[in-house]
């Protein structure tokens, strides 16, 4: 098989061919070896090449299950391998290496998928950027001086380059949906519960984040979805799955849907113009497919919402920092400065404030149920801006030495009532103020590839429904697919095959 019929095909078709014995699993994983040593120079995507244990299982002749021989890459973050280690995008924990399997990564094995490396993902998974001290920057295969998003940004680069067909991911804010938006991918995020985080974690994020994949064809995130969805008996609860497969949603048309939609930012910042567009006209592609669409409101405070949701986030980076320097013996300045920020803040936080944030959680619960009453589902936009530029929301040089001291003596308290703390907030919420309600509520939610803009990068659309829609959102993606397929819709070849700077992962 040449690269250019390997591209073709989408994870299931090539399992497919595996099965037939048209194709050996050493040959795709040699594609996706030499695809990654040819693009992954530009864009940065993979921080540990695993090709050793990648040859390891292409070789096996007992490999099995549905997506038996497809080359597969794991995000370094909360998707442990045994023997490797997980970064979470930080220098202290490459050393560490994971004594088991995640579950995820489990099933991942059992479906068949050979799993050669792991991709970047920003430190702890705290950006909508993919930019760290230890790795550098990974960029966007559409524009390399742009952002893939995050924190799956590693792994939506690797699939837009068409390094493989699809990769892991995870979404605790948005970073399933907005690496996919970023990249011209699709993403669906799990709602709360379906597929299980365990065995080392229960329920993440207080639930708000969810392990997933992002991939190129709506039908291998359903084959996926069967693959990850099966209850845990040691998860914290089970959920209710759907009566048939989710492979099943892809080839069943959605019922007539009312789908309500808005393009306003719910913390009252700027929208970009592209991204408004996006929105209007994805509304008008779900008209001429004959649903219902019309401009609503939710009725939340986004504003309030944002800061609850960092107040949790902030609480959670600084028990993470923590257990870092717990478990390795590094020193909080061993981290990247926002992540050194944002631990100070959740450390200066009381138990009442985390607890008081945690609960009004219901209450946007609550209102996104309301309005879920009246409407299937809501559409917006997945960013509120284009991808970033490389850099663009990169923190001051000058704060890497100013702030650490200050950082030590306790001032988070302090700290989080300054302009420094609000802009860095600001400067991760305000491009992506759309995507946190899915994950405070643990409604599914998918970002769909229908807009490119005027200069050619992708600005996905977001859709966000009840609990247990996912089929329901899978049916309404692969009618957007057919209505206007984006699977061969690729980068430009020549924009991801010039070095930009020398990649920093490592080989294991």
């Amino acid at each position: 098989m040449r690269y250019d019929e390997y591209r073709r095909y989408d994870a299931v078709g090539l399992a497919e061919l595996v099965a037939r014995g048209d194709v050996h699993p050493a040959d795709l994983l040699r594609l996706a070896l030499e695809r990654c040593a040819k693009v992954d120079p530009a864009i940065n995507a993979v921080s540990l090449l695993m090709e050793k244990n990648g040859e390891e299982l292409a070789r096996r002749s007992d490999l099995g299950g549905p997506l038996a021989g497809v080359p597969f890459l794991l995000k370094d973050l909360g998707q442990d391998y045994a023997g490797y280690p997980t970064s979470a995008g930080t220098g202290p924990l490459r050393s560490i290496r994971a004594a088991r399997h995640s579950t995820v990564v489990q099933r991942w094995l059992d479906a068949g998928l050979v799993i050669f490396g792991k991709t970047t993902t920003p430190e702890f998974g705290s950006k909508a950027i993919t930019e760290t001290r230890t790795f550098g920057a990974t960029r966007n295969p559409w524009d390399t001086t742009r952002t893939p998003g995050g924190s799956s940004g590693g792994s939506a680069a690797a699939v837009a380059a068409g390094v493989v067909p699809m990769a892991g991911a995870s979404d605790g804010g948005g970073s399933i949906r907005i690496p996919a938006a970023c990249t011209g991918l699709f993403g669906l995020k799990p709602g709360r519960g379906l597929v299980p985080s365990g065995p080392d974690v229960g329920d993440p994020l207080f639930g708000a984040a969810t392990p997933g994949v992002l991939s190129r064809s709506v039908r291998d995130t359903a084959a996926m979805f069967d693959i990850l969805t099966q209850p845990d008996p040691g998860a914290p609860y089970t959920v209710s799955r759907p009566d048939r497969p989710f492979r099943d949603a892809v080839t069943e048309p959605p019922r007539r849907l009312r789908i309500g939609f808005t393009s306003d930012s719910p913390q009252g910042t700027a929208v970009d113009p592209e991204a408004v567009r996006a929105v209007e006209d994805a509304a008008a592609l779900l008209e001429s497919l004959g649903h219902t669409v019309e401009p609503a409101t939710l009725g939340i405070d986004g504003r309030r919402l944002a800061l609850d949701f960092m107040t949790v986030w902030t609480a959670s980076a600084a028990a993470e920092l923590d257990r870092t320097c717990r478990l390795t013996r590094s020193s909080p300045t061993d981290f990247d400065i926002d992540t050194q920020v944002l631990a100070a803040v959740g450390r200066a936080l009381s138990a009442p404030e985390l607890v008081l944030a945690h609960a009004r959680w219901n209450d946007y619960t609550r209102a996104l149920a309301e309005f879920h009453g009246t409407y299937d589902l809501l559409l917006t936009p997945t960013l509120a801006v284009p991808p970033l530029r490389i850099g663009q929301n990169r923190t001051p040089a000058l704060a890497d030495t100013v702030l650490p001291p200050f950082l030590q003596l306790g001032a988070g308290k302090v700290l989080s009532r300054t302009d420094f703390y609000r802009n860095l907030v600001t400067a991760n919420l305000s491009a992506v103020p759309f995507t946190q309600l899915a994950n405070i509520t643990g409604r599914p939610a998918m970002s769909v590839p229908t807009h490119w803009t005027a200069a050619g990068l992708p600005l996905g659309t977001q859709f966000v429904g009840p609990s247990g829609s996912e089929y329901l959102l899978l049916q309404l993606a692969a009618e957007i697919e057919t209505a206007r397929p984006w699977f061969d819709r690729c980068p430009p070849e020549s924009g991801i095959q010039q070095p930009i700077a020398a990649g920093v992962g490592q080989s294991v």
